[in-house]
């Protein structure tokens, strides 16, 4: 994790000037919230590439946390929640702008997402870099405390209020299933394994529920990853080319890093060594982060008509 330091030494830490130049698209004259700032439809927002103006002037009153995700990033999954959850307690401090980086290119770009999820701020226009991973809420709630203290140093003491008149509420979500509430409380609590056994039960009872079957996708590999050592991982699997666990662990660390096209290449320059008799663990684990990813993502598509051509 990165410490938050002030905004007035990381200029040039990340290069937003194209989106910051950008004329913002025609808005409504800005509301004023109880106590004098503005008022937002709501503390989280969906940010885009043309909207991204609007939040760096909203920067100038409250912090802006910006969480970079993506819809095939399981430990995205597991963050975003917890920063939704942090962020509206908050009652205001602090606004959670959400960019998928996937539809964002640009902004993915400026903020030099390499790996994702990644966290930054926005204090009066300027970054600050807070962390990257899934990190533990307690971790959360600390930095963004820091985040605080870097804005009230730097003039930024504003809060806002959300309208409370924008739109009819809108209906609650129904309470997720028992095992799934029990999976989400253990991925929470970073006890994969008890959320795997959830997520299994869940299957057992009913194979077709979907959500379970990718919940369950996605936390065996967050189970995979926890406390792997990346260099360690890639020196392993540099020095045994064809060792099927060794490629594994630097696919699963490289695909919940974000990188997605090299973890499917790992696996299907395995594929393509070994002996016919050894290739099916290794279909079965590039079928499972294919199903992580989205069978319609390009880079899946791709993947998978690599794959056709090596099975026949």
């Amino acid at each position: 994790m990165t410490d938050p330091v002030s905004g007035a030494a990381l200029r040039g830490a990340v290069d937003l000037s194209a989106l910051r130049n950008r004329p913002a698209p025609a808005a409504p004259a800005e509301a004023q919230g109880a106590a004098g700032g503005p008022a937002v439809a709501s503390l989280v927002m969906d940010v885009t590439d043309e909207t991204f103006p609007q939040v760096l002037e909203l920067s100038r009153t409250v912090p802006v946390v910006i969480d970079l995700w993506a819809e095939w990033c399981g430990p995205c999954k597991q963050l975003s929640p917890v920063l939704e959850r942090v962020v509206t307690e908050l009652g205001g401090r602090l606004v959670l702008a959400k960019v998928d980086v996937d539809a964002n290119p640009q902004l993915s770009q400026a903020f030099r997402a390499q790996s994702i999820p990644m966290v930054v701020a926005l204090v009066a226009g300027q970054p600050v870099p807070l962390f990257t991973g899934a990190v533990p809420e307690q971790q959360v709630r600390e930095v963004l405390a820091q985040l605080l203290q870097v804005a009230a140093q730097n003039g930024v003491t504003g809060s806002v209020s959300v309208e409370t008149d924008a739109a009819p509420d809108e209906p609650v979500e129904p309470p997720l299933p028992p095992l799934h509430a029990e999976a989400f409380e253990a991925i929470e609590a970073g006890d994969y394994p008890r959320a795997i056994a959830a997520y299994e039960k869940a299957l057992a009872e009913n194979p077709r529920d979907a959500e379970a079957r990718a919940g369950l996708g996605q936390v065996r590999l967050l189970d995979r990853v926890q406390g792997a050592d990346l260099q360690a991982a890639r020196a392993a699997a540099a020095a045994a080319p064809t060792d099927v666990d060794a490629q594994f662990a630097v696919a699963d660390l490289d695909l919940a890093g974000g990188h997605v096209d090299d973890a499917f290449a790992r696996l299907l320059d395995l594929f393509a060594q070994l002996p016919s008799d050894d290739r099916a663990p290794v279909r079965e684990r590039l079928l499972e982060l294919f199903a992580l990813v989205g069978d319609a993502d390009p880079r899946v598509i791709r993947a998978r008509g690599r794959l056709s051509s090596l099975l026949f």
